[in-house]
């Protein structure tokens, strides 16, 4: 994670643009320069690079130089030809027709067969790969055709969004699907570029595949400008990175603190509304928080308003959903009305109807069993992700909850994801752009046989889902945000919070797609 990186990363939406010449507002001839490297700082260290086993944003953003997807979206967030060159799609079926002459990073040609490995694989729930449901929903079977190039995927359960979201699934080639080893600090890929050095915690060299011919849409291979070269250099603290990018030795950085002022006047800035604020309760049976009158009440007791400025460091703005906003085809605000107001004397009286009466040394049950929470937070967001958790736990202490605070690195997350670590609540950013997405992080079995690592069973959001799913596209809009009012109702999970996020640029153009800067789109200036 970062500072404004978010945790996951959907299929493809909302695409934007960056531009910057030489560094320097209005400097610069703006003319191509062939054969250079484009340096991008990251915030923290990749981890895992099997695309199929991780949710992490900026190991997102690593693969994005490594695998490609049938699918992609253009600057008007429109689906355009990837490794795909045709599709179509129904709510239950899919069908893409794979290019000619696609060939993996090791030289061998990319089958149908090959792609059809990579949906079985992630819609089979017994592999444990995290982005079941994500892109290809769980139960879902792909064939192939060989000879014309085709794969048809077939879900048991309606999907509004299932010809983009199983379009939008990175695919690993046949020597990664047989060894994933290979893939977790290495790549076995379909991408324009290859992985050349890794270095944890330092870099990551990738170099340009001279082979590379097909892109997204009308991309042209022989476009001026394309770097030979990407590095993405891991730098933690803001500072560096804003000097890093003002003595030009980057090309671009997320700067989001007090850095961001005084980048503003020597690189192009372009904001993207980033999911911050989340905060999600532990529904396991026998912890307190599987009590929905308990999580109300622990929500009651927070200054959500003050919580967004601290977290979001003065830079952002209340949620309106989970769905980021700007992204995807429905708008609604589903979180103004359905959580509860800051009312700590109330949160107090509820508690003590579920059985936890305050006394000198906090809230117990009668049993004398303390309200103990053990609380996680992101560490690689920066202090402002600390000082919110630090803040919560004063809310929650003056009602008498005791409250352990655990920092945690990205690695350590994903594991939370995967089922693994003991924990009562945390703030964990899930940037999604499709209601769809985050289903199975919502809904449906917990780790290791699904994602719903909160354990959260909320019948309503099924209900709204399964109508949802059977409607094509923004038809299905208002049962969407049906189903997420129902999740805000029982304070399953509390978004409150969005980061406005600057990513600066500096001797180059590229485009971001849902956060992600898309590699085929980087063009070195002079």
């Amino acid at each position: 994670m970062k500072s404004s990186w978010p945790t996951i990363a959907g299929a493809a939406a909302l695409a934007l643009t960056v531009t910057a010449c030489s560094g320097d507002s209005g400097t610069g001839t703006g003319r191509p320069v062939d054969g250079a490297t484009f340096t991008l700082v990251i915030p923290a260290d990749p981890g895992n690079l099997d695309p199929h086993g991780t949710t992490l944003s900026v190991a997102i953003q690593t693969d994005a130089f490594l695998y490609d997807s049938l699918l992609a979206v253009d600057r008007q967030g429109k689906e355009v030809p990837r490794l795909a060159g045709t599709w179509k799609s129904t709510a239950k079926t899919a069908t893409y027709s794979l290019r000619k002459g696609v060939t993996c990073s090791d030289g061998t040609p990319l089958t149908a067969s090959g792609v059809a490995e990579n949906i079985n694989y992630v819609g089979n729930a017994k592999n444990g790969s995290s982005v079941t449901g994500l892109y290809v929903p769980a139960g879902a079977k792909a064939k192939a055709d060989d000879a014309t190039r085709t794969i048809t995927v077939t879900s048991p359960n309606a999907d509004a969004f299932l010809g983009r979201n199983v379009g939008s699934l990175p695919i690993v080639c046949p020597k990664g699907m047989k060894n994933r080893s290979l893939l977790k600090r290495g790549a076995q890929g379909t991408g324009m570029f290859t992985l050349t050095e890794a270095v944890a915690d330092d870099h990551y060299t990738f170099t340009r595949r001279k082979d590379y011919a097909w892109g997204p849409g009308d991309w042209n291979p022989v476009t001026k400008g394309l770097p030979d070269t990407v590095v993405l250099k891991v730098v933690r603290n803001e500072a560096t990175a804003a000097n890093l990018l003002l003595t030009k030795q980057v090309n671009s950085a997320v700067i989001t603190g007090q850095d961001k002022e005084r980048v503003q006047a020597r690189a192009f800035p372009h904001d993207m509304h980033v999911p911050l604020g989340e905060l999600w309760f532990n529904q396991k049976s026998g912890l307190p928080t599987a009590d929905a009158e308990v999580r109300r009440a622990l929500t009651q007791a927070l200054d959500l308003g003050q919580l967004t400025q601290v977290v979001t460091d003065g830079d952002g703005e209340r949620a309106t959903g989970l769905v980021a906003q700007g992204q995807g085809p429905c708008s609604q605000n589903t979180v103004r009305g359905t959580l509860p107001r800051l009312d700590p004397a109330a949160a107090g009286t509820a508690l003590d109807d579920r059985g936890w009466t305050k006394g000198p040394g906090g809230i117990r049950q009668k049993d004398g069993k303390k309200m103990s929470l053990t609380f996680y937070y992101p560490t690689g967001r920066g202090a402002a992700m600390q000082n919110a958790a630090e803040l919560l736990r004063t809310y929650w202490q003056k009602i008498g909850v005791k409250v352990t605070l655990r920092g945690a690195a990205d690695s350590q997350f994903d594991q939370i994801i995967s089922g693994q670590g003991s924990w009562d609540a945390l703030f964990l950013p899930l940037t999604v752009t499709l209601p769809s997405q985050i289903v199975p992080f919502v809904s449906g079995p917990t780790p290791p046989h699904g994602s719903n690592f909160a354990a959260i069973d909320n019948s309503a959001y099924t209900a709204q889902v399964r109508a949802a799913s059977a409607l094509p596209g923004a038809k299905g809009c208002a049962h969407w945000a049906a189903a997420e009012k129902a999740l805000f109702q029982r304070t399953d999970v509390v978004i409150f919070a969005d980061q406005v996020t600057p990513m600066f640029g500096s001797g180059a153009t590229f485009d971001l797609i849902e956060g992600t800067l898309a590699p085929t789109s980087i063009r070195m200036v002079g």
